[in-house]
């Protein structure tokens, strides 16, 4: 077993597969990056960074498993038509404001929620990414984790910035779940459940980006202008009875 990897580690073609791998992640690694900081920024400092490294950590196991069945999963109908779906719901409650944590066991249970986000819609946005990472890995399951495993500091480095800039501008976090959107929308339309309709509507798939937005940005609106009316109003303390 070791003298065949070590074999492996002496083909041109494994480093090419190699650079390949980490240019695919690096090019699809934006989405990622967005849902980690999103899933991540409500927590305190001290565990934003340990929640995006445990997410990650499992959503690239999840790829790697993902990938060694891409061919057969990704063929199923109604697979990415449910991943969309999710991504949808997902995208919504990571807009809406959470509500404060107000006690240690209520932090524990946000921290381990961002990590179960991280690693479900981690899995929902890498439906497609995986058929790419499997052809540059050549069928060789060493290749393919090395690649992923490569890839890990990149998201992990890329979340910590955009969370930065989430707690700046929190516009950013509005365009943040509408990007999940759009990845859900194109994911939905892609199954091959829909292939009749797409083969005779290839603009479906910017329609059903454009939508995804739509649909999310609306939902989350209408939810946060609900939450703020329901909201208890604070009483002043010269107003007390």
């Amino acid at each position: 077993m070791l003298a065949d990897v070590i074999q492996e580690l002496q083909t041109p073609l494994f480093w090419v597969g190699l650079l390949q791998i980490i240019g695919v992640d690096i090019v699809l690694s934006g989405d990622n990056a967005v849902v980690i900081a999103l899933a991540a920024r409500r927590l305190p400092q001290v565990q934003r960074r340990r929640a995006v490294m445990m997410g990650t950590a499992a959503a690239i196991g999840l790829r790697v498993t993902l990938t060694v069945f891409a061919a057969l999963l990704l063929d199923l109908p109604w697979v990415k038509t449910i991943g969309a779906l999710l991504l949808l719901w997902i995208a919504v409650r990571l807009i809406i404001p959470g509500e404060e944590a107000d006690s240690d066991s209520s932090e524990a249970s946000g921290f381990w929620q961002a990590v179960r986000i991280i690693m479900v819609a981690d899995l929902v946005m890498s439906l497609d990414n995986v058929i790419g990472i499997a052809a540059a890995a050549h069928g060789s399951l060493l290749l393919l984790v090395l690649g992923l495993l490569i890839s890990i500091p990149l998201i992990v480095f890329s979340s910590q910035i955009i969370m930065r800039w989430m707690d700046r501008f929190p516009v950013i976090v509005t365009c943040g779940g509408g990007l999940l959107g759009w990845v859900a929308g194109v994911t939905l339309v892609s199954d091959p459940a829909h292939a009749g309709l797409l083969e005779s509507a290839r603009w479906l798939h910017t329609v059903s980006g454009v939508a995804g937005v739509a649909l999310v940005l609306t939902v989350a609106s209408v939810l946060k202008r609900r939450r703020l009316a329901t909201a208890p109003v604070p009483i002043e303390e010269g107003h007390r009875p």
